[in-house]
């Protein structure tokens, strides 16, 4: 198992919101929020650090706009954070699918029954 796959898992779900259209802070929490119908509360204290370091990555593009009166700094997926989206959410569908194979019991050569 990949330890770094469980760690990076917001910033997986922050490129995933994103790739859908510019979005901003705010709007990204809430975003994941109803998507996961609540169960991933993304905190400011992980989800700026997370849009930080990945612009520094070059995965995000940011710039500010006004909307609703408000001065907003807004993110984009550039084509390395397409590239890097689809290979995160490849290795966490794999990753997802093992784990289901031992929970839903359909793992090969695993009976469930403890030795």
């Amino acid at each position: 198992m990949d330890s770094k796959l469980v760690g990076s898992t917001v910033e997986m779900l922050i490129l995933k919101v994103i790739e859908q259209g510019p979005s901003y802070g705010y709007e990204i929490t809430q975003t994941v929020s109803a998507g996961s119908d609540g169960y991933v509360d993304l905190k400011e204290g992980s989800l700026y650090p997370a849009l930080h370091r990945m612009e520094r990555q070059k995965l995000l593009k940011s710039s500010w706009r006004d909307a609703d009166g408000r001065r907003r700094k807004y993110y984009e997926l550039t084509a390395l954070g397409r590239k890097e989206l689809a290979t995160r959410s490849k290795a966490w569908a794999e990753f997802a699918s093992g784990v289901q194979g031992i929970l839903g019991g359909g793992h090969a050569g695993f009976s469930g029954a403890t030795p």
